[in-house]
């Protein structure tokens, strides 16, 4: 696995670019709706923007309709 990444470093970028707007977005709403254990969670973890994901789709809906 490290060998395919460093023949091919452009898979890092789109990676990169993969993850940042999700997590972008993710800690937004996590801050709007004052989710400080969200919000840890999501910055230190990296999770190829799996968790997320399921924030903005599915837990930060919880907090909204409340």
């Amino acid at each position: 696995m490290e060998q395919f990444l460093i023949d091919n470093p452009w898979v890092i970028a789109v990676l990169i670019l993969w993850t940042l707007p999700w997590k972008g977005w993710a800690l937004w709403k996590a801050a709007k709706n004052d989710d400080k254990p969200w919000f840890i969670v999501m910055l230190l973890v990296n999770a190829l923007a799996i968790l997320e994901i399921f924030y903005i789709f599915i837990f930060s809906k919880r907090k909204e309709t409340k």
